[in-house]
């Protein structure tokens, strides 16, 4: 490319500089013809006056006067008379070179002034010669204007290339170049958002990928219990029957929290609601958790309004009540109480326990993410909000010390499927 933008600039100055050089070269010639002759001309103009004056006062014509006065000239007068005048005065310059003007009086005399050509072309050359050293000093300013055009035009676009790969390759952080050539800022601009929202997928994938190997933990981990439930009672078949039913309703339900990851990430979610049970979700999470609590010394207890039911996803709920239990299990203390309660147009479920809590400089940050006030993943709380909301409900921190946390769920018959509920927080 910048061949050819040096080739074509260069095409275009000299065909510039021939289209006005070669008139202009003419026309100093003609100019300065004309000019050699107007001046002889009016020299012998001039002349003719000065021979006619010396007539009248009978005065003679000193030739060598007329050599300092008209110097290289050479002058030839005559005039009618008696005796006639014939004078000449200089040297006479040969025949292909003389350039000659002469002028005539109504009185019979005759004056010619004549030149030597050679310095009228001396000065023609010298003319034509500048001219082309300014043709010259032109073209070679329309090449170094060309290269630094060039340079100008291409250095932009090599770095857009190596932006546009580098942004093929996974790095997409925006560049921020400018070139103060509108178009090629054009280009840089929609590189740039391309790279904030290649940047932007880039790390909704990072976090989806986290979320879902944290999501899939829980019940992971509330299978692996029911198997080691099955190991340690593999003498008593029928508790190893239990924990095996147990074992298998907790592997649907990973199997739902799989199908629950694939709908959000293709944002379906709200799609999928449906009328949800409470009891026997809760009854379930108890089944699964009950023997994690028992083995620590702690208790579970359910208490409130039964024959609950509320709007969203089972798989989604059972992953926000999970969550809350097992923060409840490492983090907390003494028995954990879930009370579930109908009111303001809301189904609340709170997940309460008799520890520590949560410090007050933690508590307004408690549901950001990558923020563990216990060593944790700083994600557990995070999720559980984004499904409830995704739900169309909304996960708050009820109290602190000791800490409480209240589900907000729509009540069946609600049809503001996008609107978050309404609750204490």
């Amino acid at each position: 490319m910048r061949r050819r933008l040096l080739s074509s600039t260069l095409l275009v100055a000299v065909i510039g500089v021939l289209l006005l050089g070669i008139p202009l070269g003419v026309a100093v010639n003609r100019l300065i013809e004309e000019e050699a002759t107007q001046e002889l001309s009016s020299q012998a103009k001039s002349l003719l006056g000065e021979v006619e004056y010396a007539r009248i006062q009978d005065q003679l014509v000193d030739p060598e006067q007329l050599k300092r006065k008209y110097p290289d000239r050479y002058i030839q007068i005559y005039a009618k008379g008696t005796p006639p005048l014939v004078l000449t005065a200089g040297n006479e310059p040969t025949e292909n070179s003389k350039m000659t003007q002469d002028a005539q009086s109504e009185n019979g005399v005759y004056v010619a002034v004549s030149r030597d050509k050679t310095q009228v072309e001396r000065e023609v050359r010298a003319w034509l010669l500048l001219i082309l050293a300014l043709a010259a000093a032109a073209l070679a300013v329309a090449v170094g204007l060309a290269i630094v055009q060039s340079r100008r035009l291409t250095l932009p676009l090599v770095d857009l290339a190596m932006i546009a790969e580098r942004l093929g390759s996974g790095d997409a952080r925006p560049s921020k170049h400018r070139y103060g050539i509108q178009e090629l800022d054009r280009v840089a601009e929609v590189l740039d958002r391309s790279a904030t929202r290649i940047s932007d997928l880039l790390a909704r994938e990072r976090e989806f990928a986290t979320d879902a190997s944290h999501q899939l933990r829980t019940p992971l981990t509330g299978l692996t219990m029911r198997l080691e439930e099955i190991v340690a009672a593999a003498h008593e078949p029928g508790i190893v029957k239990e924990e095996g039913e147990a074992a298998i309703v907790q592997a649907e339900r990973l199997t739902a929290v799989i199908d629950e990851l694939l709908a959000a990430a293709r944002r379906q979610r709200h799609a999928q609601t449906e009328s949800v049970e409470l009891d026997d979700l809760l009854d379930q999470q108890f089944i699964e958790w009950g023997p994690a609590f028992r083995r620590v010394g702690r208790q579970l207890s359910l208490s409130g309004t039964r024959g609950l039911k509320a709007v969203g996803t089972s798989g989604g709920i059972s992953q926000v009540i999970s969550t809350l239990l097992e923060n409840s299990l490492k983090h907390g203390d003494g028995t954990v109480v879930v009370t579930t309660s109908d009111k303001d147009k809301s189904i609340v479920v709170e997940v309460a326990d008799e520890g520590k809590g949560i410090s007050g400089e933690l508590a307004p940050r408690v549901f950001e993410r990558n923020v563990s006030g216990a060593g944790g993943t700083g994600l557990g709380l995070t999720l559980a909000r984004a499904l409830a909301a995704a739900d169309g409900g909304r996960l708050e921190l009820v109290r602190p010390r000791p800490a409480a946390f209240a589900l907000f769920l729509r009540q069946v018959g609600d049809t503001s499927r996008n609107r978050v509920v309404s609750g204490p927080a």
